[in-house]
């Protein structure tokens, strides 16, 4: 799952990337690629809507002082990096390991998302 929806958001920022002077109507394209991607990859839809009017109206407001070229897709993709941050948490969380263990972390998702594969890295990083 995490895969298909990497691939699209790299498909995204490549066509962003591939123009020479960014439009608004090019920021619609990545925000409906985008919100495809994300409903594709079962995010919620009220999330979605609030993250892409959050990029496109942070982008509409960058846009006019960026200069044509790589800068403008560049500065497009920290906008939505930085809107991805602030939905996941935006900061970084330890975790506290128990006084006495084990340590029990739970971890959720859907068939194929990875789940078992985050246990084995987890188990090589604490071990």
């Amino acid at each position: 799952m995490f895969e298909s929806l990497s691939e699209k958001f790299s498909s995204a920022f490549a066509t962003l990337r591939s123009r020479g002077k960014i439009t608004p109507a090019d920021i619609d394209s990545i925000c409906v690629e985008i919100r495809q991607a994300l409903l594709d990859g079962d995010v919620a839809l009220d999330v979605v809507d609030s993250f892409l009017a959050q990029v496109r109206n942070e982008s509409l407001i960058a846009l006019p002082g960026l200069q044509a070229g790589s800068n403008q897709a560049q500065a497009i993709y920290d906008i939505i990096n930085k809107a991805l941050i602030e939905i996941l948490g935006g900061q970084e969380r330890r975790i506290r390991m128990a006084k006495k263990p084990p340590t029990v972390i739970m971890l959720a998702g859907l068939q194929g998302a990875g789940k078992t594969t985050l246990a084995g890295k987890l188990a090589k990083y604490f071990l």
